[in-house]
């Protein structure tokens, strides 16, 4: 059986509110209703939420599908940028430049590349850890810390070149019993599911 990593599609942005608290905008939300339409959204039996209002947004869509409720996990969020507070979009793509080439040192505050993956596999092998592999998982979250966690499942070293495109609503499918990536960065509408 099969895990997915999930990112929450495009945001509302608003540099007055915690980045936490950002919810999806309304083509993030349209991406997030045609990818509950797709078979491997009903077939999910389990769903897993950053506790960030996008992810949890994005959770949310996909479970009317599966007709299951969302587990929210406080662990699960994206790397912690609030010693920076929002930062524009060009100055932000390179502090996520700086962040991926140097995972052992913290970009302003920020919280260190390595630590957020530690964190972040921590949490999803603590879920799987008491899942019933039978059933399939969607762990939704964040671009960041879903790159960190599939340069871990690749045994791979960090770095940027394994970021998701087009900046948000992606997937990465892996296998439960050998998390074993078994298919790469896909747009949500776009996978057809499990192979």
């Amino acid at each position: 059986m099969f895990g997915l990593y999930v990112t929450h599609p495009q945001v509302k942005i608003d540099a007055e509110v915690p980045v936490p608290k950002w919810g999806l905008s309304d083509l993030g939300a349209e991406r997030t209703r045609q990818a509950a339409t797709r078979p491997w959204a009903s077939q999910l039996g389990r769903i897993v939420s950053s506790d960030e209002t996008k992810a949890i947004e994005t959770a949310e869509i996909l479970a009317v599908a599966s007709g299951i409720d969302i587990e929210i996990v406080e662990n699960m969020h994206e790397n912690d940028r609030s010693a920076t507070g929002f930062l524009p979009p060009p100055e932000f793509e390179k502090a996520a430049d700086w962040f991926f080439a140097h995972p052992e040192e913290s970009f302003r505050g920020w919280e260190r590349a390595l630590d957020a993956q530690r964190r972040i596999v921590a949490a999803v092998e603590t879920i799987l850890k008491t899942h019933d592999a039978g059933q399939p998982i969607a762990f939704v979250g964040h671009g960041g810390v879903g790159t960190l966690l599939k340069c871990h499942l690749q045994g791979r070293p960090i770095g940027r070149d394994r970021d998701q495109p087009g900046g948000g609503g992606n997937l990465y499918c892996f296998r439960l019993a050998d998390r074993r990536l078994s298919c790469d960065w896909t747009a949500i509408e776009d996978w057809q599911g499990w192979m």
